[in-house]
């Protein structure tokens, strides 16, 4: 008898606001989604012809496969994260075919399995699956919102599991938009360091601050006590998913980041998983990421000055502070579930907004909206809940 996996899972039933969308659109209804997290179908205009250009590399005609991905892409990471303000070592770079692999990378590295990983709550759901697929588990600690969803080290000590391997961290978080403050980063890498735990800190969405903070840090910023992983990819950088291409930075003390390396190279040469002409276009597509970014920054700040310009003083629902990122969280009146609210705005308004226990917030009524949305489609929504959030 077949037996499938107990890491995939039990059911593949969709969740209602999900059947209530579908139904909806198979209805003719006219949606405005503000769940939107892809920015090539989100109206932007991009440099077409010099990316596809990049592709056309003669190069790629040639086999040529190397564990941890060609030096001159691994250089023009890191010459990336250089321009940033943050150094990193082509030498301790090794390349991925996306965020989400680059974390199975590390997770092998790691762990046995039942081993576990600290994920902070609230955050993006993909950790859990990621894990499992793996065989670990995940453990969560909660991010404190009376402390801006910093992680404060006493709640991470209480719920630290005897067999956790590493400490997940999201920089900004997503969805709450949190940056690691230099304070706080310190603290973690001693606490990391002494409990013999690794950091695996993502930063895919770094480069969407919306205002300057100098106590504002990179995981690639030392020093560096403790086992340090900084993932990110081309994604969000130059708001490119489909040209698969991430990568995983190591860091830390000496002897532990070679082995580290040397054991990740391994890994990453029993998959190659980075297709020839994405290594061969990688800095030409890192050149251009800074005139992609401009106007995604832009829409970001202009739907988020709307969106707290719609709400006011005077309404019960509000927008909660926050740093960077690609989203803004809406506080509602907790006079319904987040789910109740949700589908009140789908089926009432035709607004597809996510829930906050999508994302495993421990309090109600909490609502992820997506600022990538173009800004026509945003401000429609806006005004068909102007009734609803609109100052009382």
């Amino acid at each position: 008898m077949i037996r499938f996996s107990s890491r995939t899972p039990p059911s593949y039933e969709p969740n209602r606001l999900s059947q209530a969308a579908a139904r909806l659109r198979a209805a003719g209804a006219r949606l405005i989604d503000l769940t939107i997290s892809n920015p090539t179908r989100a109206g932007f205009a991009y440099p077409e012809a010099e990316i596809l250009d990049a592709l056309a590399d003669p190069r790629s005609l040639t086999y040529e496969p190397t564990a941890a991905g060609l030096l001159e892409a691994r250089e023009a990471v890191a010459a990336w994260h250089a321009r940033q303000g943050a150094g990193a070592d082509p030498g301790s770079l090794i390349l991925t075919g996306s965020t989400s692999e680059a974390y199975g990378w590390v997770f092998k590295l790691l762990c046995e399995p039942g081993d576990a990983v600290m994920a902070p709550r609230p955050s993006y759901p993909l950790f859990e699956c990621l894990a499992s697929l793996e065989g670990v588990r995940t453990v969560q600690f909660s991010l404190l919102e009376e402390l801006r969803w910093a992680a404060e080290l006493s709640e991470l000590e209480r719920r630290l599991d005897p067999r956790a391997r590493a400490i997940i961290l999201v920089n900004p978080n997503n969805p709450t938009g949190n940056y690691l403050k230099r304070e706080e980063w310190l603290r973690l890498q001693e606490f990391a360091a002494l409990r013999g735990l690794a950091l695996i800190v993502d930063e895919v969405f770094l480069d969407y601050a919306w205002r300057s903070d100098p106590q504002r840090v990179s995981s690639l910023e030392g020093p560096h006590p403790a086992l340090t992983f900084t993932l990110s990819g081309l994604s969000k950088i130059a708001a490119l998913p489909q040209m698969k291409l991430g990568w995983i930075h190591v860091a830390g003390p000496a002897g532990l980041r070679r082995e580290a390396l040397q054991r990740l190279e391994w890994i990453a040469d029993s998959y190659l998983p980075v297709s020839a002409p994405v290594l061969h276009a990688a800095s030409r597509w890192l050149d251009l990421a800074p005139s992609i970014q401009g106007p995604v920054r832009a829409r970001l700040a202009g739907n988020r000055a709307a969106l707290e310009a719609a709400i006011g003083p005077g309404s019960a629902w509000r927008v909660l502070p926050a740093s960077g990122g690609w989203i803004a969280l809406l506080d509602a009146p907790r006079i319904h579930s987040e789910e109740e609210w949700a589908l009140t705005l789908l089926e009432q308004f035709h607004v597809l907004i996510q829930p906050g226990f999508f994302y495993d917030f421990e309090r109600e009524a909490l609502f992820a909206a997506s600022l990538l949305a173009e800004p026509e489609a945003f401000r429609e929504a806006l005004a068909r809940l102007r009734g609803l959030i609109g100052p009382v």
